[in-house]
């Protein structure tokens, strides 16, 4: 098993987007048997990936398997796509840093990880220098860090960089990347072995059918570049 954090400081850089297609990528093209595990308390991952309409709700609570309430298991649903399954999201993840910071554990999630049984396992990270931030980043084998090409999104990298002082391997990317923007082809090449992923209205066009990108365009130059920084990814895990 190998556990990839998803991980930013800041929201609205394709966190999300990131972490839905390259599970997609693991299941698919690595023939992985991957669990995506959402613990973003908007749940946008999950929305994408999971069918919630009412009669499919249970009522374990994400939350529930942090305070070992629910196992695991019982929460996991399979997904559209053969060998993805997904742990999702729901708004009792609001209170998760509260419920880590009473029961003291700081390897909780590490633990639960340990526990499944899959090839690979994804944390869509909620954003923020959080209680559940940290759990993800100690139990993760490697940590992908999406960052668009501004001033702020710069800055926060270099402040989970900080942070991290060398514990887990960092794998940086250029995301929502627009080459028609001068400012954006300047941090290319001032970080050319980045993997980037382009802006694109295909990305957007896939999360509103509620589809990974490679699923729903093949053969678009996006989901080329996702199937490149999977690539990536998985050499990493090798080192």
């Amino acid at each position: 098993m190998a556990t990839i954090a998803i991980y930013s400081l800041k929201g609205g850089v394709g966190k999300t987007t990131l972490a839905v297609n390259l599970a997609w990528a693991a299941a698919t093209q690595s023939a992985r048997r991957t669990l995506l595990w959402d613990l973003d308390p908007q749940a946008a991952a999950s929305w994408i990936l999971y069918d919630d309409r009412p009669e499919n709700r249970r009522r374990d609570r994400a939350q529930a398997v942090f305070s070992r309430d629910v196992a695991p298991d019982r929460l996991i649903r399979s997904t559209a796509y053969p060998g993805l399954d997904l742990l999702p999201a729901d708004a009792s993840l609001r209170n998760l840093d509260h419920l880590l910071h009473d029961l003291d554990k700081k390897k909780r999630l590490g633990r639960l990880i340990g526990d499944l049984d899959h090839d690979r396992v994804l944390l869509d990270c909620p954003p923020g220098l959080t209680e559940t931030a940290e759990q993800a980043m100690r139990a993760a084998d490697l940590i992908i860090v999406p960052v668009v090409p501004s001033a702020l999104s710069i800055r926060a990298y270099q402040e989970v960089l900080q942070h991290l002082r060398e514990r887990t391997p960092v794998l940086p990317v250029h995301s929502m990347v627009d080459r028609r923007r001068r400012l954006h082809t300047d941090a290319l090449r001032a970080e050319p072995d980045w993997p980037v992923i382009p802006m694109a209205s295909d990305a957007e066009a896939a999360a509103a059918a509620r589809s990974p990108l490679g699923a729903a365009f093949p053969r678009s130059s996006t989901a080329r570049a996702f199937t490149e920084l999977w690539r990536a990814v998985e050499r990493h895990l090798l080192r």
